[in-house]
């Protein structure tokens, strides 16, 4: 991300190094975010001649990094491999489909991401590690725990996060899924995605639903301890409510993370008002957390042992 909320917080919260470069691309159609960031990552690979391109998730940078990198002979490691929806007009999923095509590694976080690639064909260099969120969560969890109450607001409330493109760049599905938010007798915290706030000119926001800035990861891990319900189009906010043991209702019709719908914990309602009102008042109560089967929290250090480092 390149809005400071999602991005330069991050850093500081897990403790990560500034980084060597930042490409400057921003905001744009697709093609032009993909094929800037193209240009200038050749710049750096060609620069730098690393012995690995290790690319994560299912963004435009992910394929741009790993195109960059197949073009110049460069092997790539695909961290989060394997994952499928099934929904190829996704952006995600291109995305997804063709970094694992071309990847010399795959990493995948489940077995079940591991069967989708040995149904594609793809077994040679396929290894599952487990899921790096699990290893962030184990860091992050119990500083998220700490935190002083800057109360967004007082439990029992729905947390509710909206970015992904069929949602947020249609007016309609904004409109309908902020309806049901009306409808809830509990309040919603909405942390606003820049690329949705955007496109909340003109929809009408309900009194009970409390728009707040993007929060950061230790701020958000606490918003989603503390909610009784996570509504959400988000893969990572999905995993992250079923590690908590917290119950999800997604704004989709499909998910990449299968295993999040075990025992009811995650339901998919996609965007119609009366399913995810129903959704959310019968959504089950706060379960165990558990971690399985997304890993036990080392994963990142497969991934560095099989790369050699």
């Amino acid at each position: 991300h390149y809005d400071q909320n999602m991005s330069e917080r991050f850093f500081v919260e897990l403790g990560l190094p500034e980084p060597a470069y930042n490409l400057g691309v921003g905001s744009g159609s697709h093609g032009a975010q993909t094929g800037a960031m193209l240009a200038r990552l050749e710049e750096v690979l060609l620069r730098e001649r690393p012995d690995w391109v290790v690319v994560f998730g299912d963004t435009n940078s992910t394929l741009a990094g790993a195109l960059a990198a197949v073009k110049l002979a460069l092997p790539v490691a695909h961290v989060e491999a394997g994952l499928r929806s099934g929904v190829m007009t996704m952006p995600e999923e291109i995305n997804r489909v063709i970094v694992d095509r071309i990847s010399s590694k795959l990493f995948a976080p489940t077995a079940s991401a591991a069967a989708n690639l040995a149904a594609e064909g793809r077994q040679d260099g396929v290894e599952v590690v487990g899921d790096i969120m699990v290893d962030a969560l184990a860091m992050g969890l119990e500083r998220a725990r700490e935190l002083p109450d800057t109360t967004l607001h007082t439990p029992p409330y729905c947390l509710l996060t909206v970015h992904r493109q069929a949602n947020a760049d249609s007016e309609e599905r904004l409109r309908d899924i902020l309806e049901a938010m009306g409808r809830l007798p509990q309040a919603v915290v909405f942390p606003c995605h820049p690329r949705t706030r955007a496109r909340l000119q003109g929809v009408p926001v309900p009194r009970n639903v409390l728009v707040v800035d993007p929060l950061g990861y230790l701020d958000m891990l606490r918003a989603e301890l503390h909610a009784d319900v996570i509504v959400t189009d988000s893969g990572g906010v999905q995993k992250e409510a079923y590690l908590l043991g917290v119950p999800c209702v997604t704004l989709r019709c499909e998910t990449e993370w299968p295993e999040t719908l075990a025992h009811g914990r995650n339901v998919l309602v996609g965007s119609e008002p009366g399913a995810i009102v129903a959704a959310i008042l019968h959504a089950p109560a706060r379960q165990e957390a558990s971690w399985a089967p997304f890993g036990d929290g080392r994963a990142a250090e497969r991934i560095a042992t099989s790369l050699g480092l």
